[in-house]
């Protein structure tokens, strides 16, 4: 037990190295107080000064993720928003192209299961003639045909791609059996059966709906006055309904007992995932629960990989959505050995604690990866916004590292105990040989 302890200690001072002896990190208090926020005919706009800044980078989040869509026309907000950026109305995608590459700017998209974005990072020079840029496309898209058949090509064949990798094919499978009748159910991405049939009236009428004050948050980051920002939003986006948009609570995930469900498959190796209930960025569990998954990582490594020499890359992860979930992972020749080796290391976890000490190292670590996590304008503001959207208020954005300073050995324990179990495995692979018992205690 203490070679493990030892090991874990290990791994931790190399992670940090030298950086975090020495680096000198902004004081989180000061750091808020950069922030502030304010609203335009209900949409809500939070701006953070940094002073001397050359990038500004934010973007305009859309509430509801995939509450906003069906089973019959997921995927549409991806290939809305993705359509929407290459013209609007007044400005031709020749032009859009053309006037970005000046300015060096970008403006890109994405959706995920609880909000989407349009993103813009600019200069801070070029911030006023790239955000009026970005407002014409983004409220007057032209969805021109050969826009949208372009971006569904694009999106098809992404999607035929993923299909065929089987790392993607047993997430597919762990979210399908994960989220049977939740809203997660309908895949932010599409299937090629729902994004083939869309067309630009579709796209046109769902841009509609969404484009609600009160469906809105706009996010920014850099070196701009937060009066003149308003005066922008007011006369661009402030103009929009405000409709009448109430965000509704995600139902929590089904984790009543254990499950495995398989495919078979002719591979050179095998594709083990085991999926559990895991507390969102709101919950007070949240940071116990990342650091137990840290150490559990590390533990799972170091057992399948580095004894047992069982697989390459073993891993154990933890996600960051409203009904969120954390896994551990294997892709092997051996799955039941790995299996229960990885369930091993989730049962050191629930029944040792561990030193004060490897707690202190752990949030060294954290507090260096943070940081140079949010290095750039683009990562802090999508930390904002994503604590703002799911996490309970851009305020707590600022007390991770606070938050992982308070845990203490018998959270890891506490949390290890109440999340990890219930397991719910997905299996890609040789299911001849598989044993039950290993994935499913009793079955």
């Amino acid at each position: 037990m203490k070679l493990r302890i030892s090991v874990i200690f290990v791994f931790f001072i190399s992670a940090i190295g030298t950086f975090a002896q020495t680096a000198r990190f902004d004081n989180l208090t000061s750091q808020a107080a950069l922030v502030s926020e304010f609203d335009v005919n209900g949409l809500k706009v939070i701006l953070k000064r940094r002073p001397s800044s050359p990038t500004v980078a934010g973007g305009l989040f859309i509430r509801g993720g995939a509450r906003n869509i069906t089973e019959k026309n997921a995927g549409i907000e991806r290939l809305m928003l993705a359509s929407a950026i290459e013209a609007g109305k007044n400005t031709p995608r020749a032009t859009v192209r053309r006037e970005l590459s000046s300015m060096g700017s970008v403006i890109n998209s994405a959706a995920s299961n609880d909000y989407s974005v349009v993103s813009l990072a600019t200069t801070r020079p070029d911030f006023e003639k790239a955000f009026a840029l970005f407002a014409d496309v983004v409220i007057n898209p032209a969805f021109a045909a050969e826009d949208v058949q372009r971006n569904k090509d694009q999106i098809l064949a992404g999607l035929r791609e993923t299909a065929t990798v089987p790392e993607s094919a047993l997430d597919a499978l762990g979210d399908k059996v994960i989220y049977a009748g939740h809203p997660y159910a309908n895949d932010v991405n599409g299937t090629p059966a729902t994004i083939a049939p869309l067309t630009a009236a579709d796209l046109k009428t769902y841009h509609t709906k969404m484009m609600e004050t009160s469906r809105l948050l706009f996010v920014f980051v850099g070196d701009i006055d937060p009066a003149k920002l308003k005066e922008m939003v007011a006369s661009t986006f402030g103009k929009l309904p405000r409709g009448t948009y109430k965000e509704p609570t995600y139902p929590a995930l089904s984790f009543a007992k254990g499950s495995l469900d398989s495919i078979q498959r002719n591979l050179p190796t095998n594709y083990v995932k085991g999926t559990f209930a895991a507390p969102a960025l709101d919950s007070p569990d949240y940071f116990a629960m990342r650091v137990a998954i840290s150490i559990l990582q590390t533990l799972v490594y170091q057992e399948v990989r580095g004894r047992l020499q069982l697989s390459y890359a073993p891993d154990a992860d933890m996600g960051s959505f409203a009904a969120n979930t954390a896994n551990i992972s294997v892709s092997t020749t051996d799955p039941n050995t790995a299996t229960a080796a990885m369930l091993n290391q989730v049962r050191f976890l629930q029944e040792r604690s561990l030193p004060e000490g490897v707690i202190d190292e752990i949030a060294s670590f954290f507090l260096t990866r943070y940081y140079l996590g949010q290095e750039t304008s683009v990562a802090q503001a999508g930390e904002l916004a994503k604590y703002e959207l799911i996490g309970g208020g851009w305020k707590n954005s600022f007390e991770f590292i606070n938050g992982v300073k308070a845990v203490k050995p018998q959270d890891i324990r506490n949390v290890s105990n109440r999340y990890i179990k219930n397991i719910r495995f997905t299996y890609i692979g040789d299911t001849g040989g598989l044993n039950r018992s290993i994935f499913v205690p009793g079955s």
